[in-house]
């Protein structure tokens, strides 16, 4: 059998098995494997009891420091998304639209496949009267230019790393650290690409739309066509691109800050086992790594690749032990998690929100045409 038909088949059988799946299993069948294979790996490789006692003695002072830096990132979140819907034809408050990011992010945590992002589209449509269309859009905006603020972030952290000839451990096992860095440059690059290619004004979409018609792929680049157009809206406004990348490395700053304030919670301070501006930059590229490795669809809220990409960033960049390093990506993601649950949940309480349940196509309005201003009520 050729190659290419026994690729074909394969792909086909995928996509069989994928159909007959309830939605959302997937990630929960990747959740329980990258958990499993994490134990055994944990198991084997390092001491459970120094890991449970490195994040036992964590300083409780830079663990509050740490919560509340995280804690004022969220309106800057909310704040940033009024900026990506305001060229589409919509303001909203700061409050309302950090609730809205809240419930989303909670719902994500908890329902798989990503279906948080319905409830943030409800959200807006239900109480804002934002179209559907719209609140979809700008949620992959957004993640356009999360992509290039994490990007930037991870690049610069490598860079410095490489000027202050502090690239790899003794052991010499920095391709991790080049493998995330490269990674990093190129989700920055190629997010900027689509925000440079937005503001310019070549339109490519009709013939994508017309090279892909009547092909397994059309669906999928009328999706990027659909997204593409989203970010030229945003780019095309100068002022919102500027705030929206401002408020991105900002929210993004903060939550490096957050995980190299739980690092210092476990060494002890700042200088001890590491510098300070050495550990701010581990942190920084090792956060990148983390919140690239999510973006993987392989486990439910990234748990378990977060920590992996971290841990292994941190260990050979620093001479910080493993238990530790694992410690310190466990406990930031935990807070991080417990932070976007117990908001969600307020959120809920006080909309009356299921955020566990996000609407079905049978929900949507049936017009994903233009949009119409709205202003907050």
């Amino acid at each position: 059998m050729k190659p290419r038909v026994a690729a074909a088949r394969l792909r086909e059988r995928f996509f069989r098995l994928r159909e007959r799946l309830p939605r959302g299993a997937l990630p929960v069948a990747g959740t329980v494997l990258v958990l499993a294979v994490g134990g055994v790996v944990l198991t084997r490789t390092l001491d459970v009891e120094a890991v449970v006692s490195a994040a036992t003695d964590a300083d409780p002072a830079f663990l509050t420091a740490a919560l509340v830096v995280y804690l004022a990132s969220w309106p800057v979140r909310g704040r940033r998304y009024g900026d990506v819907l305001a060229p589409m034809g919509h303001r909203c408050r700061t409050a309302f639209l950090t609730a809205a990011v809240f419930a989303s992010q909670t719902a994500n945590l908890i329902v798989p496949a990503r279906a948080g992002d319905g409830v943030r589209a409800y959200l807006l449509n239900d109480r804002r009267e934002v179209p559907y269309p719209t609140g979809v859009a700008s949620l992959a905006v957004e993640r356009a230019f999360d992509l290039v603020a994490l990007g930037a972030l991870g690049g610069t952290a490598f860079a410095v790393l490489l000027l202050d000839g502090r690239t790899v451990a003794p052991d010499g096992s920095g391709r991790a650290v080049a493998a995330a860095a490269a990674l990093a440059l190129a989700a920055a690059v190629g997010s900027a690409g689509v925000v440079a290619v937005a503001r310019s004004d070549r339109r490519f979409g009709p013939a994508l739309r017309e090279r892909a018609a009547e092909s397994r792929l059309s669906s999928a680049v009328d999706a990027a066509v659909r997204f593409g157009a989203a970010v030229r809206v945003v780019a095309a406004d100068a002022g919102a691109l500027v705030r929206v990348s401002l408020a991105s490395g900002v929210v993004w700053a903060a939550d490096v800050a957050t995980a190299v304030l739980v690092l210092a919670a476990l060494l002890g301070g700042f200088g001890t086992a590491v510098d300070p501006v050495a550990l701010c930059v581990v942190g920084t590229l090792a956060v990148s790594a983390g919140n690239l490795a999510k973006v993987l669809p392989l486990s439910q809220g990234g748990i378990g690749l977060y920590e992996a990409a971290f841990t292994g960033i941190v260990v050979a960049a620093t001479p910080i032990p493993a238990a530790v390093a694992l410690a310190a990506a466990a406990l930031d993601h935990a807070l991080k998690n417990a932070v976007t649950l117990a908001g969600g949940g307020l959120v809920a309480a006080a909309l009356d929100l299921s955020v566990t349940r996000a609407p079905d196509d049978s929900d949507r309005e049936p017009d994903a045409g233009a949009t119409r201003p709205t202003t907050d009520r």
